[in-house]
């Protein structure tokens, strides 16, 4: 009898344990939505301005960016013109963008993006290749000289001679800047969304697997 009371203590210190780390290993939302009761005159003069700028309430990455109101102003600003004015055309542009989302692993980011290089036009293979973690096996010279340029950037820190050359002769010297913007951003909006866990929207599930090692 004794030994069952000491085996169920042993039990119940063991569960105590597993409950306590989860919230550190699942938690979730740590930046959930600010309730308007509870922002600072910062915060509600920037979601205002959010509101007149982008026609809708604060939403995804700047819910978590919300936090520092200049920031998540400043974000959105470049944001708006990196997702809809930048110079490149628009399916090599949202082609980066979830190159950006997969690197990072960012669910988010990619189911936002994956749709939007889907109806931009950008083939389903590619967009499926980049999603299993895979170099895509037929692009076109722009969409070569995309995923060269991120990958050095990214995984080099700098752009060859030669990605440059090829780079700057097809999207010039704007373009090229534009791409470097690209990655750049969408590379602090990946960070700003795992780092505040920021959930997908209510109904959709979580399309990413681990990338391959």
């Amino acid at each position: 009898m004794e030994s069952r009371v000491k085996a169920a203590c042993v039990i119940a210190v063991c569960v105590a344990c597993l409950v306590g780390m989860a919230p550190r290993s699942f938690a979730q939302d740590r930046l959930p939505p600010i309730p308007a009761d509870k922002q600072t005159e910062a915060q509600k003069k920037a979601a205002i301005e959010f509101q007149k700028e982008r026609m809708t309430e604060v939403f995804g990455p700047f819910v978590p960016l919300s936090r520092s109101p200049q920031l998540m102003i400043d974000a959105a600003r470049m944001g708006t013109y990196l997702r809809f004015g930048n110079t490149l055309p628009r399916a090599l542009s949202e082609f980066a963008i979830i190159l950006q989302a997969r690197r990072w692993s960012q669910e988010y980011e990619w189911y936002v993006h994956a749709a939007d290089a889907k109806t931009a036009g950008l083939p389903a293979e590619i967009i499926q290749s980049v999603a299993e973690g895979r170099r895509p096996e037929k692009m076109s010279d722009e969409q070569d000289i995309v995923y060269e340029f991120g990958r050095e950037l990214n995984d080099e820190h700098a752009v060859s001679d030669r990605t440059y050359a090829r780079a700057l002769a097809r999207f010039g010297e704007q373009g090229v800047m534009d791409l470097v913007g690209v990655n750049g951003f969408y590379s602090l909006i990946s960070m700003a969304l795992n780092v505040g866990r920021t959930p997908l929207p209510a109904g959709v599930a979580p399309t990413l697997k681990p990338m391959p090692k």
